[in-house]
């Protein structure tokens, strides 16, 4: 076998009747012996596994999946697994179950090639319905605000004096039960209170009280001698504003007019 240059060159055929020493052998890749060129086909040598690496594919009956068939295991094995572990009936509709055109009276089947999918109502349409007038297209959707720009502005107009007041009243009368509740743990106790707004110092607690109660009740003035300014917060940015109308205006001009 080989030449004097060459001893590992070329193989014999596998085939009994042949042995033919061919420089250039085929190895099959299915039984993987050596063949000479005319034996190099599976039919030709009569090869014991021509359908190791075939793909064989059955379509589930139940929910429409491709089932690989194993060469070398049994099929029924293979089918049993399947349909234990990894068949989903509710998919059968899915798959098999063909999108049609919306259109009223159109019976085009969608596919990826014929779909096209409107701008404004973001439903899909057969080439034929794709514009609006075709399909009866309603319209893009309206877009629903949680945020009344007109009744912001009659009420800012009209009731912010009225604010104002609830809010100063509101903020008094809790800072007044805020001191009643003080006077009540220390009820009993001689010791010095200091007034937190005008440094004013008291013997009791309940001086102390009386003493908000006519000096600082409804009062907007803080410690440091400032007034309280209300601001309105933007809901869209958190953007500050001491006027209510424009925090409006700003909505509209800067967000869209909307919230």
């Amino acid at each position: 076998m080989g030449t004097p240059e060459f001893p590992d060159l070329g193989k014999h055929c596998t085939v009994s009747d042949c042995r033919l020493n061919d420089f250039l052998p085929f190895t099959c890749d299915r039984c993987n012996q050596v063949y000479c060129l005319e034996h190099r086909s599976y039919i030709k040598h009569h090869c014991t596994k021509p359908n190791r690496q075939d793909v064989t594919v059955v379509i589930c009956p139940l929910c429409a999946k491709s089932v690989r068939l194993i060469p070398d295991r049994d099929p029924n094995v293979v089918w049993e697994h399947h349909v234990n572990t990894d068949c989903d009936p509710s998919n059968y509709e899915k798959v098999t179950k063909k999108k049609k055109c919306p259109t009223q009276g159109c019976r085009e089947t969608l596919v990826f090639s014929n779909t096209i999918k409107c701008r404004d109502c973001e439903v899909e349409h057969c080439l034929k319905h794709r514009f609006g007038p075709d399909h009866k297209c309603p319209g893009p959707k309206k877009l629903e605000t949680s945020f009344s720009f007109m009744s912001l502005l009659n009420l800012s107009s009209t009731g912010s004096s009225s604010k104002e007041e609830s809010k100063s009243n509101s903020t008094s009368s809790n800072w007044t039960s805020s001191l009643l509740e003080l006077a009540s743990k220390w009820s009993g106790k001689t010791q010095d209170e200091k007034c937190p707004l005008c440094d004013a110092k008291f013997s009791s607690v309940t001086s102390l009280v009386d003493h908000a109660k006519k000096v600082h009740e409804g009062s907007s003035i803080t410690r440091n001698g400032v007034k309280k300014v209300s601001i309105s917060a933007c809901p869209k940015c958190s953007k500050g504003f001491l006027d209510p109308n424009s925090l409006v205006e700003h909505v509209e001009r800067d967000h869209g007019g909307s919230s």
